[in-house]
């Protein structure tokens, strides 16, 4: 049976089990944890603390990036003992006025979620000094401002592994990607990928190309958008169309139509996911699902929130890298038969030796 077939097949019985499991976070309010912690006098945060988190246009039910940032806040608020506010954008023209509801609220720490919010929070953050920020992937350190944490995560030392095993694993001897925008949070799992299968046909004498990303123009194929619609379907046809055989969707949901654009081929097409472990969080990829490039933004924005909620608010820049855990590749699962020994050995090598320093992957963050 061919591995679409078998999405299909399965996708009923998934569906049921993230409706179980996987539902979407409420609209606003206070986590259940939070609540069942300060119940029982648990809390240890500052008087008056209270975080809170604004989503970007993908919503916090994306099974990715915001889905993350959220459940990072849930867990900090449950252990501090407090209450949260979440509020969802559905367009870039929500984020001022969305980052100002929860400063009338009274929010005293406001995790924003992308770089898409970059400009809305830097400005909120220079008008309110009193109150702290955090956002994930964006460095927003050269504003100077002493109460916004920028959290950034250098993912192409992870999507460059990622690049090496496709090459590995690929039969066609041609892999792709393509990204919501050409953001470099964003290219940066593009361009790391790239550079991964580039030194595979170092090592190993081979001529895998890589679809959807040219190194040289840094540049390539982007649905303009972070939502699982029918462009983002298209731009997903027309890399497989190429003869890919592994498919690397940047940009939250937008994974979701690269699905159905496998789905529709009817080739053996595998996927490989970004952010969280899709395999985890989105069961339905499972039989299609080579691994997925993690990055993470839970960890990050529960240290973040814990730190704020304690008093100790640091502005400092978190980078999460290979070697603090902050990314890295999730385990094969199901398709660990498709990758041979001596590969998923060489991929171990791999990450030892980007973290000795022995093999240099490129990225705006190590500029």
């Amino acid at each position: 049976m061919k591995r679409a077939t078998k999405l299909a097949a399965i996708a009923g019985a998934a569906a049921l089990l993230l409706s179980a499991c996987g539902q979407a976070p409420p609209e606003d309010g206070a986590s259940p944890t939070a609540n069942d912690t300060a119940a029982a006098g648990g809390g240890t945060a500052v008087e008056g603390f209270k975080p809170c988190i604004v989503s970007d246009g993908g919503g916090f039910n994306d099974r990715s990036f915001n889905q993350s940032g959220l459940e990072g806040l849930q867990q900090a608020a449950g252990s501090l003992g407090v209450d949260y506010i979440q509020v969802q954008s559905a367009s870039d023209t929500d984020f001022a006025p969305n980052i100002q509801n929860l400063l009338d609220q009274g929010c005293t720490f406001i995790v924003t979620i992308g770089f898409q919010l970059a400009d809305a929070t830097e400005q909120a953050a220079a008008a309110n000094p009193d109150v702290n920020f955090a956002i994930v992937d964006n460095d927003s350190s050269a504003k100077g401002l002493d109460n916004l944490k920028s959290l950034v995560f250098n993912t192409a030392e992870a999507a460059f592994m990622a690049g090496y095993l496709s090459a590995g694993v690929s039969e066609t001897g041609v892999v792709g990607t393509f990204g919501g925008q050409n953001f470099p949070t964003v290219s940066i799992f593009m361009d790391g990928f790239a550079q991964g299968v580039d030194h595979y046909n170092e090592v190993h004498g081979t001529s895998v190309r890589v679809v959807g990303w040219d190194r040289e123009a840094q540049d390539g194929s982007f649905t303009g958008a972070f939502q699982a619609n029918e462009q983002a379907r298209q731009t997903a046809q027309t890399i497989i169309d190429q003869n890919v055989d592994i498919l690397l969707p940047v940009g939250g949901p937008i994974y979701q139509s690269a699905m159905a654009a496998i789905n529709d081929s009817g080739r053996d097409i595998l996927l490989l996911g970004v952010d969280q472990d899709f395999f985890v969080t989105d069961p339905t990829t499972a039989p299609i699902l080579l691994t997925s490039i993690l990055k993470d933004i839970v960890v990050a924005v529960n240290d973040a929130t814990m730190e704020a909620g304690a008093g100790n608010f640091s502005a400092s820049t978190y980078v999460g890298t290979l070697e603090n855990g902050g990314v890295g590749l999730a385990p094969f699962h199901d398709l660990a038969d498709r990758v041979p020994a001596e590969l998923s050995s060489e991929v171990d090598q791999l990450k030892a030796d980007i973290i000795a320093g022995k093999i240099t992957v490129e990225s705006y963050l190590n500029q």
